[in-house]
């Protein structure tokens, strides 16, 4: 700032990267910024312009008082000498903001690239004090409304509409981004976890032991009975021809075909009887087994340690990894294609429940209510919780400023309103000085 142009050696900070800084902050300089320097520049010359103009005016009156040009001038040249006082000192203060006045090292100036990292810190601390605080954020929340504004926005069938878009997208955008292996792997991993961590033997006992008792088993076993029937039906000769094949070298063939056929009749009939007879004494055995493994399932150690031994095998069998593997790509695959058809019932029910949402936050106040405390909650837990680092953003982010360009950056923003500081002070000292002097002259002074 003219008259002093010279800019002294900046303090701590000036050039260096404050803390957490690698490289002294640079700023992008746009045509605003450049409109702004041009607009200090103008009101610097207009400040500079006056204090030249007092100070002419201050040797032009006392030129003319020592000519005996009248009382006039006396009064004139402490005006004049006045406002040179209060420019100058108006001046001072404003260039000891950014830089040393005249490139003197005076102590308590050059302010801001002396003080920058002190003044991020304090920043820090004012943002986390007045605009972080839990009170505060709860407070504007519920001014704001958030809960009725979202009803109101999402009732609009072009608004859900675009949210069921968007989500589509991202939905697409995820499914594109993961990998079938990533995505086995964590499957796989998840479920050998949760499968090791809990006993399944127990609870399929009980399982078991309910099916049994409600009868579920019994259409089972009606089942397997029909077709071991339709089977012995179709394939007599093959029943026939294995008990032969079993029989000893040195029987008799009509002997080994009587008692193929003997063991074929007692098999259909013992088949024929469990279809046809629901207290058949075997149906009942197998009531009897089903129901002692169920319990043995529960209470038998030896038992469910063998289960446990068959699900460890049975899930490291790769068989298993691969039906992950398949239900997966099947999934997404789905997916994927619901996504991109807007018609498909996935994108439709999305769009009809985002209108039913907005619809009843629009109208039911205790769902509005439950948003707005929702959203409260959640921005009062980030704010508490990451407060530090909010604050530690804007203080670590001032410390890796440029202390120079830090300078003429805020000069650039303020520096034209500073120089009005400096016109007012010459306008108000001249006619503080006028004012003294012309009270100094009525109480009699010389």
């Amino acid at each position: 700032m003219a008259p002093g142009r010279g800019v002294g050696t900046p303090g701590r900070g000036a050039g260096t990267p404050g803390r957490g800084a690698g490289t002294p902050g640079r700023f992008a300089s746009g045509v605003a910024d450049e409109e702004r320097r041009r607009g200090v520049r103008r009101m610097k010359t207009t400040a500079t312009g006056m204090l030249l103009l007092v100070a002419l005016g201050y040797v032009l009156a006392t030129w003319a008082k020592h000519t005996g040009a009248g009382t006039w001038a006396a009064y004139l040249a402490a005006a004049c000498e006045a406002g040179m006082v209060g420019a100058l000192a108006d001046w001072f203060a404003v260039t000891a903001l950014f830089r040393h006045p005249l490139g003197l090292p005076i102590p308590h100036t050059a302010i801001i690239p002396n003080k920058k990292d002190q003044l991020g810190v304090s920043l820090g601390e004012f943002v986390g004090e007045n605009f972080l605080s839990s009170e505060v954020v709860r407070a504007r929340l519920r001014a704001v409304g958030i809960g009725a504004r979202l009803g109101d926005w999402l009732a609009a069938p072009a608004h859900a509409d675009r949210v069921t878009a968007e989500l589509a997208a991202a939905l697409r955008g995820a499914l594109t981004v993961l990998r079938d292996a990533d995505v086995q792997a964590v499957v796989g991993e998840a479920i050998n976890r949760r499968a090791a961590a809990q006993e399944v033997a127990p609870g399929i006992g009980k399982l078991l032991e309910r099916i049994v008792a409600d009868g579920g088993h019994k259409r089972v076993v009606d089942l397997v009975v029909a077709r071991a029937h339709d089977w012995l039906v179709v394939h007599a000769d093959s029943v026939t021809d294995a008990v032969q094949g079993g029989a000893p070298g040195w029987t008799p063939r009509f002997v080994d075909r009587r008692v193929g056929d003997r063991v074929y009749r007692e098999l259909l009939r013992f088949v024929t009887e469990m279809r046809e007879m629901p207290e058949h004494p075997a149906r009942e055995a197998v009531d009897r087994f089903l129901g002692d493994f169920a319990a043995d399932l529960q209470a038998d150690t030896d038992t469910r340690d063998r289960v446990e031994r068959l699900k460890g095998e049975v899930l490291a069998r790769s068989e298993v990894q691969d039906l992950i593997a398949s239900a997966w790509s099947a999934l997404r695959s789905m997916l994927v294609a619901a996504a991109e058809d807007e018609r498909s019932e996935l994108r439709m029910r999305v769009r009809t429940s985002l209108l039913s949402l907005g619809s009843r936050m629009s109208t039911d106040g205790r769902l509005r209510s439950k948003v707005d405390d929702w959203v409260e909650d959640a921005a009062v837990y980030v704010v508490t919780t990451y407060q530090k680092e909010i604050t530690a953003l804007i203080t670590d982010t001032v410390a890796g400023w440029d202390a120079v360009q830090t300078s003429r950056k805020i000069e650039a923003h303020i520096g034209r309103d500073l120089q009005f500081i400096r016109i007012n002070g010459t306008v108000v000292g001249s006619l503080a000085g006028l004012a003294i002097y012309a009270v100094s002259r009525a109480l009699g002074a010389p």
